[in-house]
């Protein structure tokens, strides 16, 4: 369905990737992985036409229909939220609004007229033969949680994840037989996500998909795209499938290497030895030809580097973590909180799910009394040192210096080298220390906070969707850390393989304000409510 052949991609004098050759076929879904930076965005645009500046030759096959995940969130604040997915399917768009516009003011009288409206007629029975867009965009709408209600309303009344889920309805309306996403279950729910999982799954065309999910890549995918070393390897299967066969292929890589390196070392040793022998001139020789015939292979370094995230707490913690008792909050006539008691035992690693609009969030900055609830009490144990990863980091890491001083202002007495390690383990080497705050991205930032997060040393960690911007080696990361610490952690997150990583308890919040304590993994949680158990 799409092909892609000798394909460079450079910027300046860098060589993003170089001589790709692809060939993406129907009833395929190819998972793009690579670490931050390798390139995937760059090439999913290229594919999507979004990039033109590239060497090489793309080619879609005629008559397909192409879908693209849009990334503006407010291209669209004048239009209501049905009709901005409905553009999704721009010729039917089109015609429909035009009828409309010939239906109110139109002279029905002039054959013109008339003709036009048959022509926009016969468009829109080619586009929506059944006559059906209505309900199957309310249908969709109502799938990535946007109630009915709302449909009519104006996309400037959305607050951005909404708008997020909106253009997703918009790339799935028309069922395109080419589908390229970028990130697709940012801002899902985890429900929504499963709903997504399924959609996906019977798409009939071709699909490329780029996710930091490892759940989400294993339950849609059926080939993986891995942007590393310069070049875009194909491997058959889903995440898991292709972590194997990876490292399988590494390892291999550096066991024929050695073996080369061996054999060369002693063929170059043959050769000193025995040239200036008569006798063994002729074998000297000919080893001498099979050594200038021996190739050993460069292998390139990897452009994926697993952070090293370690929590250890500074102060041993007692008997008593931390107990929420009556909690009530509203906003305004919005109670979205009722009624919520818990007490978390030390050693307790909680994850904290629902929907969007449950109050995770709210809960959360609560309990790290950012927020006073309308009712009820927090009590912290004496010992507790907490620290906090917040939902809006990105936003509230900001200044005019370097990332060491940014660190070094929360231990400013603290051992400088201490500083730096805990950069470091985050990927930030000597010379990235000094860069500016201003400059960096989101999943900078993000990394950012947990290298606050090691320096403080907590007791007691809370992290609100610490996994957003962070690649799938720094999710992974972060799962073993916390499964790891030692002392409790409340997280809230829709990534289901880093709940899978840590949890022991499960509390989930509901919609109406109830919530459900459940001790034990997600996995077990997620058994349970699948078998009606809770």
């Amino acid at each position: 369905m799409v092909t892609v052949q000798n394909l460079i991609m450079r910027f300046g004098s860098r060589i993003l990737f170089e001589n790709i050759n692809l060939k993406l076929d129907r009833h395929k879904r190819y998972g793009l992985i690579g670490a931050n930076g390798a390139g995937k965005t760059t090439f999913l645009r290229i594919l999507s036409g979004q990039i033109n500046e590239w060497e090489g030759d793309i080619h879609v096959e005629n008559g397909l229909k192409v879908g693209v995940l849009g990334q503006n969130q407010y291209a669209y604040e004048n239009f209501t939220i049905a009709d901005a997915v409905l553009y999704g399917n721009k010729r039917l768009y089109d015609a429909i609004k035009e009828k409309e516009i010939l239906y109110a003011t139109g002279d029905f009288e002039d054959d013109a007229v008339n003709n036009r409206l048959a022509d926009l007629e016969v468009i829109c029975v080619e586009e929506d033969p059944t006559y059906e867009y209505d309900v199957n965009i309310a249908k969709i709408l109502e799938n990535v949680g946007i109630p009915a209600n709302k449909h009519n309303e104006l996309m400037s009344t959305l607050d951005s994840a909404d708008k997020f889920k909106v253009l997703l309805a918009q790339v799935l309306y028309p069922k395109p037989d080419v589908l390229f996403l970028d990130e697709p279950t940012n801002n899902l729910d985890i429900e929504t996500i499963s709903w997504l999982e399924n959609e996906l799954k019977r798409h009939e065309g071709t699909m490329v998909v780029i996710s930091h999910d490892r759940h989400f890549l294993n339950a849609v995918v059926t080939n993986i795209l891995d942007v590393d070393y310069q070049k875009i390897r194909e491997f058959t299967g889903n995440f898991d499938d292709w972590y194997i066969a990876a490292n399988v292929i590494a390892k291999q890589n550096e066991l024929n290497n050695a073996k080369k390196e061996k054999e060369k070392d002693e063929l170059e040793a043959f050769v000193r030895r025995f040239s200036a022998n008569a006798s063994k001139a002729k074998q000297a020789t000919s080893r001498q030809k099979k050594l200038e015939k021996l190739v050993i292979d460069d292998i390139k370094p990897s452009s994926r580097r697993d952070p090293s995230i370690v929590f250890k707490a500074k102060r041993s913690m007692g008997d008593e973590a931390l107990s929420i008792v009556n909690i009530n909050h509203a906003y305004g006539t919005n109670e979205v909180i009722k009624n919520i008691t818990l007490k978390f035992e030390p050693g307790e690693k909680v994850a904290l799910i629902g929907p969007n609009g449950a109050g995770k969030t709210t809960l959360v900055k609560i309990i790290m009394e950012e927020l006073k609830p309308t009712s009820g009490e927090i009590h912290w144990g004496a010992t507790i040192e907490n620290s906090y990863f917040p939902q809006d980091t990105a936003d509230i890491i900001k200044g005019n210096g370097t990332l060491y001083d940014w660190l070094k202002s929360f231990n400013p007495k603290g051992d400088m080298a201490e500083v730096r390690n805990c950069l470091g383990r985050m990927l930030f080497n000597g010379e990235q220390q000094e860069k500016s705050v201003v400059s960096i991205s989101g999943g900078e930032k993000h990394r950012m906070m947990l290298s606050k997060m090691m320096l403080e040393g907590g007791n007691f960690l809370v992290l609100d969707e610490p996994s957003n911007h962070l690649d799938l080696e720094a999710i992974v990361a972060l799962g073993e850390a916390l499964y790891n610490f030692k002392g409790n952690v409340i997280c809230v997150s829709h990534d289901r393989e880093l709940l899978d990583a840590f949890a022991n308890r499960i509390i989930e919040l509901h919609a109406d304000g109830s919530y459900t304590d459940f001790k034990g993994t997600y996995e077990e949680f997620a058994e349970a409510k699948e078998n009606g158990r809770i």
